[in-house]
């Protein structure tokens, strides 16, 4: 963009911003005003850009869960609700039984196979905490259609899925009191971090930035190692 074309377009935003400013901003030489009694923080000052945002707005993106339940919404489903929605909206991709369908992951079984050379990671035997799941059931499911589940589905939805990997008993009612009191299997398989203490004796204080070698030298490519995906008719760049 033209340094001329940059300017009129700031000059355009700014009369704009102006029309309004007396309505929504805190004029120039005013101060800012007192903070509300009990609080910390002083009360926005728009610029003449923007709107403070909604209560409902907020809810929209206030929807993370937490370990201890905090974040979950009124409601319940059972296991047998579950297994009703599920075949609907989720077999399709995740199969009648968690198992998946074509690439689709697959969501039950692989108990004990974190410690082999090919893991199958599914909720029962890597997911640490059941606010995880319902967390994103909550944002991303059904594929294509998220956040079109109603609370009472969604509760069902998962404890079909906790059935399904043997943490509950098909009688099980999931609720925001039920929820924050299941343990999940590999809870205790995640730790912190360690590597900035355990590790740093191995660490190079003063890597070798000498003597490089002058010249890299393309040997291969992935088309011709044969492990493009087929079906992807993938164009060679101009070198």
């Amino acid at each position: 963009m033209s340094r001329l074309l940059y300017a009129l377009v700031l000059m355009a935003a700014v009369a704009s911003a102006g029309t309004s400013r007396s309505q929504t901003a805190t004029p120039p030489n005013a101060s800012a005003p007192p903070a509300t009694a009990g609080t910390d923080a002083t009360p926005p000052i728009f610029r003449g850009i923007g709107r403070a945002a909604t209560a409902r707005e907020i809810a929209g993106w206030d929807i993370d869960v937490r370990p201890d339940g905090q974040g979950l919404p009124s409601g319940k489903g059972s296991v047998k609700e579950g297994e009703a929605v599920f075949l609907q909206r989720c077999a399709g991709c995740h199969g009648e039984f968690g198992e998946g369908t074509g690439r689709w992951p697959v969501l039950a079984a692989g108990t004990g196979t974190l410690i082999g050379d090919r893991p199958v990671k599914t909720i029962g035997s890597y997911w640490p905490y059941a606010s995880t799941l319902f967390d994103y059931v909550t944002r991303a499911q059904p594929f294509g259609d998220a956040q079109s589940m109603s609370s009472d589905e969604r509760y069902a939805v998962v404890a079909y899925l906790l059935f399904l990997n043997d943490i509950i008993n098909d009688t099980f009612v999931l609720s925001r009191e039920t929820l924050p009191t299941i343990k999940m299997p590999n809870q205790g398989g995640f730790h912190d971090d360690d590597r900035e203490t355990v590790e740093r004796a191995l660490w190079n204080p003063h890597p070798c930035m000498r003597d490089c070698k002058a010249e890299v030298k393309i040997i291969d490519r992935a088309r011709a190692l044969d492990v493009t995906p087929a079906g992807r008719s993938a164009q060679p760049r101009a070198e």
